[in-house]
């Protein structure tokens, strides 16, 4: 077999000569036969690729020869003149072979039913940065994240919702250090539970905020707010953004978690709270 067909420079070349012709585009996809009318050079398309600011296209001939020529007019195919354009490829982007958790993707599942358990975490906050960075396997797995609206509450919603071991409930602190007011109510709330039934898990940080590497705002660290301040403002004028009120605040959440894009950008003491949880609820 020959790929290249008959010599197209052999008896049929005058016929190239009766007269001017419309060039057709015609993508320049692997393989294609065409004859470079300029040299007389005929081969197979290799490839098409950028080469000084300008597309071109490599020609292989049929003793394994290749050349190169710039992408356009000046080209035959099957004895019709051609314009030469770069093969199309598919837009469509790729899914992803990893949630922005960094686990492995399931393509094309649904969500699962909710499970009994549930993760509560302290405020809006807390929750919308959950959803971006585990959103994902938290539905695979049929876990809700449900606002606890401070940890003051924590004892009375754990007695109203009467865990279980088939109905365990998994909480996300802030500020979770030794001697802490939140660290005293993690341990009554896990004292007046069934035992298994509750696990009570914090992070260092005064706010979910400061769990966003601080890189990612162009920081190299957390500024540090003087007790007395509402931490909040307090960031926000250290940072100089509006501070005025609650909506300021809201504005610079968003702002800040438009920054986090997968775990990567996440402090790794909140990261493996998170990812205990899970597995704490779906055990």
């Amino acid at each position: 077999m020959d790929r290249y067909g008959s010599d197209v420079l052999g008896g049929g070349r005058a016929e190239h000569h009766r007269g001017p012709r419309t060039s057709r585009p015609q993508a320049a996809e692997r393989g294609l036969v065409v004859e470079e009318v300029t040299t007389g050079w005929v081969g197979a398309v290799v490839r098409v690729e950028k080469s000084g600011g300008q597309h071109v296209v490599v020609l292989e001939d049929r003793k394994g020869r290749t050349r190169t020529f710039p992408l356009g007019p000046g080209f035959w195919v099957d004895g019709e003149p051609v314009v030469l354009t770069a093969p199309v490829t598919s837009t469509a982007p790729r899914p992803p072979e990893r949630t922005a958790s960094g686990s492995r993707a399931v393509q094309g599942a649904r969500a699962r039913v909710a499970r009994g358990s549930r993760i509560w975490v302290e405020g809006r906050h807390d929750a919308e940065l959950v959803e971006k960075v585990w959103g994902d396997d938290l539905r695979v797995e049929g876990v809700v994240v449900e606002l606890l609206e401070g940890v003051d509450h924590l004892v009375e919603a754990l007695r109203e919702f009467s865990p279980t071991p088939e109905r365990r409930v998994g909480v996300l602190v802030d500020h979770l250090v030794a001697g802490s007011k939140e660290a005293r109510i993690a341990a009554e709330a896990v004292r007046v539970a069934p035992a298994g039934t509750v696990l009570v898990l914090g992070h260092p940080y005064v706010d979910v905020w400061q769990a966003v590497r601080p890189a990612r705002l162009g920081l190299t660290a957390w500024p540090t707010i003087e007790r007395g301040t509402e931490w909040k403002l307090g960031i926000l004028r250290e940072l100089g953004w509006p501070a005025a009120d609650q909506a300021d605040v809201a504005h610079a959440w968003k702002r800040i978690l438009g920054t986090v894009r997968t775990f990567a950008d996440l402090e790794p003491a909140l990261l493996g709270r998170v990812e205990e949880l899970i597995d704490f609820v779906t055990a």
